[in-house]
């Protein structure tokens, strides 16, 4: 299992991977910076907002979700 700061680490680094993909995606499309550099810092905090608010939802089902102690079959 990864410590809280390995974890909080993988998704800013997959984070900043992701962004600078989509400047890239931008930039060949458009050929401008500044608008790659709007979109991609947009598309990164928008994402992150969906996720936390993703993640809060799925705190609220229980599907599939296995107790400490509990193994299953």
């Amino acid at each position: 299992m990864d410590s809280h700061l390995r974890s909080v680490v993988k998704g800013f680094s997959w984070r900043v991977l992701a962004t600078l993909v989509t400047m890239v995606v931008v930039f060949l499309y458009s050929g401008e910076l500044a608008i790659a550099a709007l979109v991609g810092s947009t598309d990164a905090v928008v994402k992150i907002m969906l996720y936390w608010g993703h993640e809060r939802i799925w705190q609220h089902i229980h599907w599939g979700r296995v107790l400490p102690g509990i193994s299953s079959p």
